[in-house]
């Protein structure tokens, strides 16, 4: 079994970022950093680590915050080697404390801070530390990140997009954010035909989440985006609405080209293997077969319904494939195969 991702941040950690202190600061007081930073630790969660050695962090570098963000800022380590995550693995949390640090103390140092979470987020990311500054002075913050929409960067314009999630997993809802949806889609807009793939699912997970509270606007919004879409453009807008589809909205399904109501049957379900224990995969395959002469575009989910404590189940929607046009009655359209 993989090791949990919390042990991350461990004892090792806690010494490599002390021996990376003190390069740049040699007075560092690394005894006492590894001892407060490590007691303790292995009780603790994922994020609650995280913040355990950002609380070190604050009690052992200098006192006042400019001068304790210069040293950590001199300590950094290299930028993203690519403009995308994928490979990275746990790598780059090791600048977690480090965006911690900043959400807590900085925040009566707006231009410092902005700064700081402008070089962190090259190297890890500071979408949860900006959302401090977005709840503290919104209207400042969202100009800065209007300009770094335009960055030469790609994961400060990410920072952009994935900072305003209206739910970011791991962080705080920010009210502003639920209460001002319109200026989060001003930022978006200028980011919706961004060159890289990075930027451009960021954006549509900001999306996504923007149809868990407001979900005509999410509707409005991709039908006026649809308009002269590119390619890479209408892939945003398909997994934007990736939850509000398997939430069956009928906007949603019609403006992915889905609206109508499906002339098929389905045959010849099966489920191999028909038991399973806890952890191992099941394949599901069928039949769906067209009852009618006229071309359709199908969209095929699985709702799965799983068992709770008390007896009642819930459903969760799995996709199982998108049908392609076949025009003759009785033809099958697509056997589908989800695990």
């Amino acid at each position: 079994m993989a090791e949990p991702l919390k042990t991350f941040f461990s004892s090792v950690l806690v010494r490599r970022l002390s021996g990376e202190l003190a390069q740049v600061l040699p007075s560092f007081p690394s005894r006492a950093f590894i001892a407060q930073a490590s007691a303790g630790l292995d009780r603790l969660e994922l994020l609650d680590r995280g913040k355990h050695i950002a609380r070190a962090l604050a009690d052992h570098l200098p006192g006042d915050y400019p001068s304790a963000l210069d040293v950590l800022l001199r300590s950094l380590g290299p930028e993203h080697a690519t403009d995308e995550l994928v490979g990275a693995g746990m790598a780059p949390f090791f600048y977690l404390p480090h965006v911690l640090f900043v959400a807590e103390r900085g925040r009566d140092h707006f231009d410092l801070s902005m700064r700081a979470q402008y070089e962190l987020t090259k190297r890890f990311s500071a979408e949860s530390s900006i959302r401090a500054y977005i709840a503290q002075d919104p209207e400042r913050t969202l100009s800065v990140l209007r300009e770094w929409t335009k960055d030469a960067n790609a994961h400060v314009r990410r920072l952009v997009s994935e900072g305003t999630r209206l739910r970011l997993p791991w962080a705080n809802r920010v009210a502003w954010l639920d209460a001002n949806p319109d200026r989060v889609l001003e930022l978006l807009e200028l980011l919706k035909d961004d060159p890289t793939t990075l930027v451009r699912r960021s954006v549509a997970n900001n999306l996504n989440d923007l149809g868990k509270v407001h979900r005509e606007l999410l509707a409005e919004t991709c039908g006026e985006w649809l308009e002269g879409a590119s390619a890479e453009r209408h892939a945003l807008i398909e997994h934007a609405l990736r939850s509000a589809v398997k939430r069956g909205e009928p906007t949603a399904l019609r403006l992915l080209g889905y609206g109508a109501k499906a002339a098929v049957s389905i045959n010849g379900a099966r489920f191999e293997p028909r038991q399973v224990q806890i952890g191992d995969r099941v394949t599901v395959r069928f039949t769906v077969t067209s009852t009618s002469r006229r071309l359709q575009d199908l969209l095929v989910d699985l709702a799965v319904h799983f068992a709770k404590a008390d007896g009642r189940t819930a459903g969760a929607t799995t996709r199982a494939g998108t049908a392609p046009k076949r025009s003759s009655t009785g033809r099958p359209i697509r056997s589908g195969n989800s695990r």
